[in-house]
C-alpha cells in the first residue's frame, strides 16, 4: 500500500533548496558524499522528525516535534539527508548529514510501501539511547506534526539499533515500548557490601 507522505512546510522547504543552491553550504558540509555528489541534487520523501523524551507509568509517550529531514537524492540515489528545525522565525535549514541511516530509512521504507496496511511515514528519535526509528503512524490523516504515538502504530528501529533491538523488524508501539521504558529507567543504586 501506498505510503501517505505529509507535506513538509513550504518554508522547510524553501530553506533546504536556499542551502543546497549554495555552494559554500554544500562545500562547508561535513557530508563527502554530497560534495562528491554528481548531477542534480533534489530533497524528497519529507518526513517529520519527533522526539520521544519518556515513556509514562500508563504507557503513553508523549513525542514532540523537532524538525523535518529530507532525504538528498541524485542520480545514484540518496547520499544524504538535509534536517530542518523551528525557530522563532519559523523552519529554517539545521545541517546536512550522511551514515548509515540515510540507506536504512531507505530500505525501511521500501518494506513499509510492500505493506498491506497504509501508514503515515515519520521518524521518532530516543535521544538516550542513539535510536531513530521510522514511525509507522496508523492515521493517515494527521498532518504529521501531530498525533500521539498510538499502541497500533508500528516502529521500525533502524540500523544501527542499540543492542538487543532488531534493526528493520517491525514492531507495535505497545510492544517496544515497554523495552524502550526499560532501557531508559535509571539503573538502581546499588548498596555497599557489608
Amino acid at each position: 500500500m501506498p505510503l501517505h507522505v505529509p507535506p513538509a512546510p513550504a518554508p522547510a522547504l524553501r530553506s533546504v533548496l536556499a542551502a543546497l543552491g549554495s555552494p559554500t553550504a554544500v562545500r562547508e558540509s561535513r557530508t563527502p558524499s554530497l560534495r562528491a555528489a554528481q548531477g542534480p541534487m533534489s530533497p524528497e520523501l519529507p518526513l517529520p522528525v519527533h522526539e520521544l523524551d519518556h515513556v509514562t507509568a500508563a504507557g503513553t509517550s508523549p513525542t514532540r516535534l523537532t524538525g523535518w529531514r529530507f532525504l538528498i537524492r541524485c542520480d545514484e540515489g540518496a547520499v544524504a539527508a538535509a534536517d530542518t528545525m523551528l525557530t522563532p522565525d519559523g523552519w529554517a535549514f539545521s545541517h546536512f548529514c550522511e551514515g548509515p541511516y540515510i540507506t536504512s530509512s531507505e530500505l525501511a521504507l521500501r518494506h513499509a510501501e510492500a505493506m498491506p496496511k497504509a501508514y503515515q511515514p515519520r521518524l521518532l528519535s530516543v535521544p538516550e539511547l542513539y535510536m531513530l526509528t521510522l514511525w509507522l503512524h496508523a492515521d493517515c490523516a494527521d498532518d504529521g506534526a501531530s498525533g500521539a504515538l498510538a499502541p497500533a502504530d508500528l516502529l521500525v528501529p533502524l540500523a544501527p539499533a542499540p543492542p538487543g533491538i532488531a534493526a528493520h523488524r517491525p514492531h507495535r508501539a505497545a510492544d517496544l515500548l515497554p523495552v524502550l521504558t526499560h532501557r531508559l529507567s535509571p539503573a538502581p543504586l546499588l548498596g555497599s557490601p557489608a
